[in-house]
């Protein structure tokens, strides 16, 4: 097994994106600013969604289109490694981005409109002010449990959220048998030290690591 093979084998996740093509600039630069804002990861242009190697028709071109959208749709800009795998007489491109040390990344979603995402799971999911607070104060791979000593409650939240995608505050209630404000205050405390994600995107603000 050839090591696109084995990196394709893993599959979509935090670190890790298929494209079949970069289509303009504005539609990959949320992928790079999530993956800059989070752990940093890789980007495979030219492989499906079902990880079916597909190639990219022009290198050059997809590279170019990429550079566009970490320089001109990411704010502050990004710097991009590339290499060209050719596999079965298709090209892929593996495009790197580092985990950024000067977070948070804004992608630009519409003309004047600039928003910051972050990796969860598969997705690029947009930001709340207060994680976005909270990625300003984080190192790129900070060792966590060293920056601040964690209780059973907190610890439960992330023993939780391993073994699910996400926590709402009700969930997190429920499942310690905590009121409502202490519950708050355990999560509000682990997203400022970035141990977990807040999100106020939809219905109900949820929780993510």
């Amino acid at each position: 097994m050839t090591e696109l093979q084995e990196l394709i084998r893993q599959g979509e996740g935090e670190r890790l994106e298929f494209k079949k093509r970069t289509t303009h600039p504005t539609r990959i630069a949320r992928t790079l600013a999530s993956l800059a804002n989070t752990h940093g990861g890789r980007v495979l242009v030219g492989v499906d969604d079902d990880g079916r190697i597909v190639g990219v028709r022009d290198a050059e071109e997809e590279m170019y289109q990429l550079r566009e959208a970490a320089a001109h749709y990411i704010d502050p800009p990004l710097h991009l490694r590339f290499r060209e795998v050719e596999e079965d007489a298709r090209v892929v491109v593996v495009v790197t981005v580092p985990e950024s040390s000067h977070k948070p990344h804004r992608a630009q979603v519409a003309e004047g409109d600039w928003r910051a995402y972050v990796r969860v799971r598969d997705e690029s999911v947009q930001t709340s002010q207060l994680t976005e607070k909270a990625l300003e104060r984080q190192e790129p791979e900070a060792p966590r449990l060293e920056r601040l000593p964690l209780n059973k409650e907190e610890l439960a939240v992330l023993e939780y959220l391993r073994q699910h995608p996400r926590i709402t505050l009700s969930q997190y209630m429920k499942l310690l048998n905590i009121g409502k404000r202490r519950a708050f205050r355990t999560l509000i405390k682990l997203t400022l030290h970035g141990y977990i994600k807040h999100h106020d995107k939809e219905k109900e603000v949820y929780y993510t690591l």
